[in-house]
């Protein structure tokens, strides 16, 4: 999508002439309000750990990038890069995807170790049709290991990818493949080359679609629910019936799936490549003690990018609500894309991450909660007069690592502010009145008990004042104190 040419400092002493700014959001774009974002940031923040102990390291590239760089990611997506042209004429573009992004800074800086291995949090920007769930700016969370050709990085991306998931606490499976043995069922079915990506587009639907409406396409064609024709590839019965056996093949286990596609590949030479591929990562996963009912060989994933070269990986979920979000990571080897930027060779695999999707499976199964505040107290103040000794309490509190807002509001009475913690989810409330001072005492609310007590709503307000969940304490044992409150949580 083309912008144009923006005088930005001619855009905005235009737009202070206006009367009113309308505070509406552009379309397919929206805001992530703190409750959404606390819940996103636990997910990234476990990821990361995992990663880290994969010794992954953080890149972060700009938001803008040259647009022969943004567009390297293919005619397809050329549809749905932003580019326009800055005020000295250099033609850019927000960035589409991250990869395109990593191939620049590996060809840019060539004292960069290998293998080098990063992982890379950044919004991308895509010219994409708005749905719900679907927005033109979100969230990737790549990793990758560039300069290894050793199946044992794949089967590293396959392991993090599997410890990630693990550690959020989600049912999942991670199934994997090789593009090089999707090419040799091509060969095996009498294809020309040519027809590979039609087929692997075709195969790519076996999952939603089951293997007769698969079947169909593949030959003379089918309609749709609705009544559309969909037109086939017209294979005949003998190049159909060469996939099928293909699709159909015994792989309960990882080493079953080898050896049946040793049998039945024993006549195309070119398969061993990709079987031995295939081979390599399932054992060092056994080594790792990972299962095959957890990350199994599925022949059938055929991802839909062009560029994967060897083994390709997807997640997906399998819990009894989250099952239905569908993958949740994907990637594979791409052997051929960034050597485009360095002009050699440059072997590669990675994978992504749909933290979106991964959000919204875990709020599905009750593992995630949407938190307003990442305070755990509030220091309420009842005398204004005093305010600094109510922020020698809080920074008191923080030293001693609890996360603590002091109360900055306008609301003067107790009852207001114990209201504006209990809005905000904040579990614990401090009070100190001119009693508490003069006793050198403190007194602690949980507020957390009006989610257990039995609470008419219409006297909720009434009742945070009362002293339910309240007690008061000498002020020297605060810490410990809250500190066994808040183990109860």
């Amino acid at each position: 999508m083309y912008i144009g040419t923006v005088g930005i400092a001619t855009y905005c002493a235009e737009r202070n002439k206006m009367a009113e700014i309308t505070a509406k959001i552009l379309k397919g774009f929206r805001d992530i309000l703190p409750g959404e974002m606390i819940a996103r940031e636990k997910i990234i923040s476990v990821i990361k750990e995992v990663y880290e102990l994969y010794g992954f390291s953080p890149l972060s590239t700009p938001a803008i990038e040259h647009k022969m760089v943004v567009c390297s990611a293919g005619d397809e997506a050329k549809k749905q890069i932003y580019t326009f042209e800055e005020p000295d004429g250099s033609e850019v573009g927000l960035i589409y995807e991250l990869t395109a992004s990593l191939s620049r800074v590996m060809a840019e800086h060539r004292e960069l170790p290998r293998p080098f291995k990063r992982y890379q949090i950044q919004p991308v920007w895509r010219y994409d049709k708005p749905d719900p769930g679907r927005f033109r700016e979100f969230i990737q969370f790549d990793i990758d290991t560039v300069g290894s050709g050793s199946m044992m990085a794949d089967a590293e991306i396959i392991s993090a990818m599997h410890d990630a998931l693990a550690k959020l606490g989600l049912e999942f499976k991670i199934r994997y493949s090789n593009r090089k043995v999707l090419n040799s069922l091509i060969e095996f079915a009498g294809l020309t080359p040519d027809m590979a990506h039609p087929v692997f587009r075709i195969l790519d639907k076996l999952d939603r679609q089951g293997i007769k409406a698969v079947k169909m396409e593949l030959g003379p064609g089918r309609k749709d629910k609705s009544g559309d024709t969909i037109p086939g590839l017209g294979l005949n019965n003998s190049q159909v019936d060469c996939i099928e056996q293909f699709l159909n093949i015994a792989q309960s286990t990882r080493a079953e799936a080898v050896g049946s596609l040793r049998r039945l590949f024993k006549d195309v030479p070119s398969a061993e490549e990709g079987i031995s591929e295939l081979e390599q990562i399932h054992l060092f996963l056994e080594s790792q003690k990972i299962t095959d009912d957890k990350t199994p060989i599925d022949v059938s994933i055929a991802r839909g990018l062009d560029y994967y070269t060897g083994p390709v990986f997807e997640a997906v979920l399998t819990g009894k609500k989250s099952s239905r979000v569908g993958s949740v990571m994907g990637g594979g080897r791409y052997d051929n894309s960034i050597g485009r930027f360095t002009g050699v060779d440059t072997p590669a695999t990675g994978a992504s991450i749909g933290i979106d999707r991964l959000m919204a499976a875990m709020f599905m199964e009750g593992k995630l909660e949407s938190k307003p505040s990442t305070a755990d107290i509030l220091v309420t103040v009842m005398m204004p007069e005093r305010i600094t000794e109510y922020a020698k309490i809080a920074s008191a509190l923080r030293r001693a690592g609890f996360k603590t807002e002091l109360y900055v509001g306008n609301a003067k009475t107790i009852g207001k502010q114990l209201k504006y913690a209990d809005r905000q989810e904040i579990p614990v409330a401090v009070i100190i009145g001119e009693d508490e001072f003069n006793k050198n005492q403190i007194s602690i609310k949980d507020l957390r008990k009006i989610k257990t007590e039995k609470v008419d709503i219409k006297d909720r307000a009434t009742w945070v004042k009362e002293l339910v969940g309240q007690k008061t304490i000498p002020r020297d044992e605060i810490i410990e104190f809250i500190g066994r409150l808040l183990e109860k949580k």
